[in-house]
């Protein structure tokens, strides 16, 4: 696989998820998206002596790698390569009915995005990959050769929130039409063309955000946290923290939603005088607005400006 013993990845608002999940005790806690191992790495530690994290990861990259950098932590670190949409059948092969705190840091890894061979970046010229999982068999390139210019199009709008998703779309359906669009140059170079050039935004390349939506898709990456987050709560035994990091609008929205429903409990409708589901409330907001980085932070690593941190306690049935 030609892995390097350490994987670079620098992680945002550490400091931040350290404090607000970490237990002064020792405990489990789930890192449930690996990367290059930077918040694993913090929790360990900062975390107390004994305590053991799990870290979770599609990318079998990040597993080898963390498999070196992390021997000197023993037992206490338990890289495992899996997809946090099955979060509930990974503990339960590693044999934890509960834990005492998980971690999201969505979207894609430094290594990730500064690997040309993986094509997940505009700035690198690559295959179009964009696959976290290698294993898949649905690629950027299926993705973008094969799908109809709505189809594209809706993408483009939907998860990369795109003005221009619709000449975009016209104009990978006609290029691929001649040529097929293989690599990441050819495709950033096309959808920086297909975007007038008075309206390139002024602080990113203009294919940022087709780029992302692609990502996105590729990986299923909105329906695997919505399917993942239930999972997440049902993990946690009582006073355990979840913690989600996001840096798409979406997926910020979607957390959001869910941990204030579940901080709410009912679900009946508004209109009814009281309450009839008996729902109870299965979390405690520790966030009531979501946690940005500091300054500071986006000035050492413009990467974290987007992102957004959100944390919640998981209650006791009696409360």
């Amino acid at each position: 696989m030609g892995v390097a013993p350490t994987i670079q990845h620098r992680p945002v608002m550490e400091q931040n998820i350290c404090a607000l999940l970490l237990h002064d005790r020792p405990a489990i806690y789930v890192d449930c998206t690996l990367g290059g191992g930077g918040h694993t790495s913090a929790l360990l530690h900062a975390s107390a002596a004994a305590s053991v994290v799990i870290g979770l990861d599609r990318d079998a990259h990040c597993i080898a790698a963390a498999q070196q950098w992390g021997a000197p932590w023993g037992t206490r670190l338990v890289p495992v390569q899996g997809d946090f949409r099955d979060l509930t059948m990974l503990l339960v092969q590693l044999g934890y009915a509960q834990v005492d705190g998980i971690l999201f840091d969505l979207g894609v890894s430094s290594y990730q995005l500064d690997t040309a061979s993986r094509g997940f970046s505009f700035r690198l010229d690559g295959p179009l990959d964009m696959r976290m999982d290698t294993t898949q068999a649905y690629t950027a390139e299926v993705l973008v050769n094969q799908a109809p210019a709505e189809h594209l199009q809706a993408i483009f709008r939907t998860l990369g929130e795109e003005r221009w998703a619709k000449r975009i779309a016209r104009a990978i359906v006609t290029e691929r039409q001649h040529t097929p669009i293989t690599r990441t140059g050819h495709l950033a170079t096309l959808v920086a063309q297909a975007i007038p050039r008075a309206a390139w935004p002024s602080h990113l390349h203009p294919a940022t955000r087709v780029f992302m939506a692609l990502r996105m898709a590729v990986n299923d990456e909105l329906p695997a946290l919505a399917a993942a987050l239930p999972q997440a709560v049902a993990a946690l035994r009582p006073g355990g923290r979840l913690a989600v990091l996001a840096f798409h609008s979406g997926e910020d929205q979607l957390v959001k939603t869910y941990m204030r429903q579940e901080a709410r409990g009912c679900v009946c409708p508004p209109q009814l005088p009281q309450c009839v589901c008996g729902r109870q409330p299965r979390l405690r907001l520790i966030t009531r607005k979501p946690l940005a980085p500091s300054i500071d932070e986006i000035q050492d690593n413009p990467r974290s400006r987007s992102a957004r941190l959100r944390v919640a306690e998981k209650l006791s049935s009696e409360e």
